[in-house]
């Protein structure tokens, strides 16, 4: 696996995403993928934990469940953890039923070396694992959203949607914000001191 990045320091938004590539387990075959091939689509990528665990498969496949709602906006998702791709693809080869996952839409990516989560800040050094790190990445490589949960809890996959979409929306339209909770189809904002003042009267 190589591993390239511009950051140094603290990974934050509006950073270029360091690039790797790596062994990802796809359709139950092993695959070399890199993330700058990934220019011109928004990427959501989650690292979680170990396979064969207990938060991780109910978001492994809560991602893979909603995959098609994230592809009809021109969005890809990446799973990576420290695991092996083999534990990635036995994990796969399991049935859902039996802690395994089955079947996913999406890459696992196996960062075993741990250079990946280093990267992106989420390894940590005291168990090993990564935390529970989510990156949406612009189409042009950009970090537009980081979050770090524990990992004793899960991620919520509408919320990342949400995120995502809002993110899309003030790109495509520059001379307009997002207020808390938006959905698609409610009101913006301009973000300006006068004309802002159109958005909190109707409210």
């Amino acid at each position: 696996m190589t591993l390239s990045y511009e950051s140094q320091g603290c990974l934050r938004v509006g950073q270029t995403a360091p690039d790797f590539t790596a062994t990802a387990v796809v359709d139950q075959e092993f695959k070399t993928i890199k993330l700058s091939d990934y220019r011109g689509k928004y990427v959501v990528l989650f690292f979680y934990p170990l396979d064969f665990t207990f938060v991780c498969p109910t978001e492994i496949t809560a991602f893979s469940d909603r995959f098609d709602e994230f592809k009809a906006v021109g969005t890809e998702v990446l799973g990576v953890s420290v695991d092996s791709e083999f534990s990635h693809l036995a994990w796969i080869q399991t049935d859902r039923k039996s802690g395994g996952v089955g079947d996913l839409n999406y890459p696992l990516v196996s960062d075993i070396k741990k250079e990946i989560s280093a990267a992106y800040n989420v390894l940590d050094p005291e168990s090993g694992v990564a935390l529970r790190g989510l990156f949406i990445i612009d189409k042009d490589g950009v970090i537009q959203h980081a979050t770090i949960n524990n990992l004793a809890f899960g991620r919520n996959v509408d919320e990342t949607l949400r995120t995502l979409q809002a993110i899309q929306y003030v790109q495509a339209h520059p001379d307009e914000v997002c207020p808390a909770g938006w959905q698609p189809g409610d009101k913006t904002m301009s973000p300006d001191p006068v004309k802002s003042k159109v958005y909190f009267a109707s409210v």
